[in-house]
């Protein structure tokens, strides 16, 4: 093992840490980006923005209720509504106890709900699980580059095969549509969106950061204590030289690439629905025909037609017809709008007329 003693001791196990927060960061990015797009479908689609947003009460409720069991504070109460959520304890504790479940409540919903695609993923047999230490780094893996390389590595081995197993879905088989369905719930209520009876404009990204910060300054202790938790965790895996504290750091930044992904699903969902509302006509129910149509006819073709990467090429037709009925029906309606400033009369017949007014002058 060589590296200085300072990075070793200090910076190491920093490394996982600073990557795990990155990734927090965007998944903040997209909340706020999909809370936009939320709000301007809102009036054609009140029924679906409110179920959106109890999906998210629900996460944060179940999160709540999650650390009052682990504080082995028991739970006496548990309601929930489209507006609304509430989680009493059956024995209140103060201290860390509450610190706990409060951090529970603020930051659960952004990890804990992913953890129900990791299962799924594992009954589907999924292989992209593995945690490896990259060759070039086996002698620096206790140190800020090395724990930072390796992190990056397992990383980027689940996405890619996270991805491609995305890309290879089977839509007609019961388990994987199954799977789509709840990627998109989760991406859809990862965080409430506050649509309800009466919009909460002050519920935003800054808002989050602003619980997240009280419940970090109110009892500054506790992050120290949080901090020395996880570095007795490093030095314990470093002593007994296994890749325990990564491995964790890793499982975090898994679930947070779910939760990008399933973002990013519901955010191409959101703005299909809120371009198609742009189109007039019974035309734009076209679109909602042609995704499953467009599917189905192309693996009816493949199914006589043997061809490799079927599954992935069934999707991309899908979506690719999509895009361009979209593109068609766009089209047509910009046309539509530029007829309008077209005159009944052509020039040269007014210009004819103009002729003759001249000359009877």
């Amino acid at each position: 093992m060589e590296g200085s003693p300072i990075d070793i001791v200090i910076f190491a196990p920093l490394a996982p840490i600073l990557g795990v927060l990155l990734f927090w960061f965007i998944q903040l990015l997209f909340i706020e980006s999909q809370k936009y797009l939320i709000e301007k479908i809102r009036p054609k689609h009140e029924p679906l923005c409110r179920f959106t947003n109890f999906l998210g009460v629900l996460y944060q409720s179940i999160c709540h209720a999650l650390g009052y069991t682990l504080t082995k504070s028991g739970i006496s109460d548990f309601y929930i509504s489209v507006n609304y959520g509430r989680v009493s304890p059956k024995k209140e504790k103060k201290g860390i106890f509450e610190w706990i479940s409060n951090a529970f409540l603020f930051m659960g919903p952004f990890f804990i709900p992913a953890v129900l695609i990791i299962l799924y993923l594992f009954l589907l047999g999924f292989k992209g699980f593995e945690t490896i230490i990259p060759a070039q780094v086996l002698y620096l893996k206790y140190t800020f580059g090395g724990q930072l390389t390796t992190y990056g590595v397992n990383l980027y081995n689940f996405t890619n095969n996270f991805l491609n197993f995305l890309v290879n879905l089977n839509l007609l088989h019961p388990g994987h549509f199954g799977f789509l369905l709840l990627l998109i719930f989760l991406g859809l209520g990862i965080r409430p969106s506050h649509i309800g009876e009466k919009k909460v404009d002050r519920v935003n990204m800054i808002y989050d950061l602003k619980n997240i910060w009280k419940l970090i300054t109110h009892k500054p202790i506790y992050i120290i204590l949080l901090f020395s938790v996880t570095y007795l965790f490093f030095y314990i895996s470093l002593l007994l030289g296994q890749i325990w504290y990564i491995i964790f750091f890793s499982f975090l930044g898994w679930l947070s690439i779910i939760s990008i992904v399933a973002l990013f699903i519901t955010h191409m969902i959101l703005y299909l629905i809120k371009t198609t509302d742009e189109i007039i006509g019974r035309k734009k129910y076209l679109l909602y025909i042609i995704i499953p149509l467009s599917y189905i006819l192309a693996r009816i073709f493949f199914h006589y037609i043997k061809a490799d990467f079927d599954l992935s090429t069934s999707l991309f037709i899908m979506i690719l017809s999509t895009i361009l009925v979209l593109y068609l029906s766009k089209r047509k309606k910009k046309e539509k709008k530029t007829q309008k400033f077209k005159t009944k009369i052509d020039i040269k017949s007014l210009e004819k007329i103009d002729e003759g007014e001249t000359d009877e002058r």
